[in-house]
């Protein structure tokens, strides 16, 4: 059975960062492997940085170990405490582990002697079940008296960088789906992938996302920024095009007026833009939907000109206050959506800037308790599927790919195409 952690997600997220976004790796258990010392250092000396966590009944103590646990070598240590999601730290300078560990305590001869307080400031008697800390530590930690407390458990772990070696064999992988995907059946030789949603949301930026990781460079082309009204007044269609060839790639992104309670893209556009009535660079007006009179309006649209996927896009820091107003709309374009058929999907934008995400988080990002909660909330607030809920995090302020962020775009560009295909193969036989 496999040995699991006592943190809770939080707590562990909280040491992470506080110590420098490392990942942890649990390498013993005292309830597992025992309450011995010896057993402690045989599962974890020359292991590199290592953490060690004390769970007494109030709070979490425990020391952060910079260099390999070795004896009778010194180690740079860091006490801490955690109090509730307070992280209070005391360097303690750098000590053996004979001072640290209250049964491997020796004099100058060799022989094991028993004195009162600490030599370094803290020490730890697994056997017995009780951690010991100086009046000045524990003032420092900002941790009540008494100055020795009992402990019900006690972890170590190895602390280490974030391990991306293998995404860029995946990043590899994805590119290659991508360049070499074929729509069903043939039925269309590029597919149309709508992005809609509240003003600001994100849209422009995905579409440039996906252009750099294709170019290999970050690139703007679409505009954004942080009008209230939004930058994108036109409706565009934007083909991608592979940055090793400069051929077209077989999807297309189309980008719209951002949606609001009042003005933005009015609904009737929206049904024609699903139907391929729409031109390519279609000045919207708010108050007057496009009708058939228009010069550049598509009376007889193909396939090619439908929308074959719809993207509803969100700012995952604001989904919740997303108005009464804005959500009875969305999930009347959703309902015409169904109408017609259109596949469609939600796609969470900046979930890089929720508390307590990092890209270093991006590989488990599903995983991580923040996103889940988000996810849920999307579920119960505007009705989509947990499945059908996609998170990402655009290229805004950065200059330089990061194939782990690359991945999750591609990662959703690629849940769009395998949408669009649903929506293909389910059209009626003519």
């Amino acid at each position: 059975m496999a040995v699991t952690t006592r943190l809770t997600w939080l707590q562990e997220k909280r040491l992470q960062h506080h110590f420098g976004g490392k990942q942890f790796s649990l390498l013993y258990k005292a309830s597992v492997h025992e309450f011995y010392s010896k057993n402690l250092l045989e599962k974890c000396c020359n292991q590199g940085p290592t953490i060690i966590v004390i769970y007494s009944e109030n709070y979490v103590t425990g020391a952060y170990l910079l260099d390999s646990l070795q004896e009778e070598r010194d180690v740079p240590v860091i006490l801490f405490a955690l109090q509730e999601t307070e992280i209070s730290e005391y360097k303690i300078g750098s000590h053996r582990l004979e001072t640290l560990f209250y049964d491997m305590y020796r004099n100058a001869f060799g022989f094991r002697v028993y004195i009162k307080e600490p030599p370094a400031g803290f020490w730890m008697d697994l056997e017995n079940k009780r951690v010991t800390m100086s009046s000045k530590v524990n003032e420092e930690l900002g941790l009540p008296e008494p100055c020795t407390t009992t402990f019900q458990e006690c972890e170590v772990f190895r602390c280490e960088g974030r391990k991306i070696y293998g995404k860029f064999l995946l990043k590899r992988t994805l590119l290659f789906a991508m360049s070499t995907y074929k729509p069903y059946k043939d039925m269309v030789h590029q597919i149309r992938i709508l992005l809609l949603g509240p003003t600001g949301a994100g849209k422009s930026s995905f579409i440039n996302s996906v252009k750099s990781i294709f170019r290999g460079h970050v690139t703007n082309q679409v505009l954004v920024g942080c009008d209230a009204t939004g930058i994108s007044k036109k409706y565009r269609t934007y083909p991608i095009k592979d940055g090793n060839d400069g051929q077209c790639l077989p999807f297309i992104l189309c980008d719209s007026l951002g949606l609001s309670e009042k003005e933005g893209l009015c609904e009737e556009d929206i049904v024609s833009i699903l139907k391929g009535h729409v031109p390519d660079r279609y000045q919207f007006n708010s108050m007057e939907p496009i009708t058939s009179r228009h010069h550049n309006y598509i009376h007889s649209p193909s396939l090619q000109d439908r929308i074959h996927c719809v993207a509803f896009v969100f700012d995952a820091n604001s989904v919740e206050q997303l108005s009464g107003e804005m959500v009875a709309k969305i999930k009347r374009i959703r309902r015409e959506m169904i109408k017609y058929g259109v596949v469609h999907l939600a796609l969470l934008t900046h979930v890089d800037s929720m508390d307590l995400i990092t890209v270093g988080d991006f590989p488990d990002i599903y995983s991580c308790v923040p996103v889940k909660l988000k996810l849920e909330t999307v579920q119960r607030k505007l009705g989509f599927a947990l499945s059908d809920i996609l998170v990402v995090s655009n290229y805004v302020s950065e200059w330089e790919l990061n194939p782990v962020k690359d991945i999750l775009i591609l990662s959703a560009l690629r849940q769009m195409l395998w949408a669009a295909d649903d929506f293909l193969e389910d059209l009626p036989l003519e």
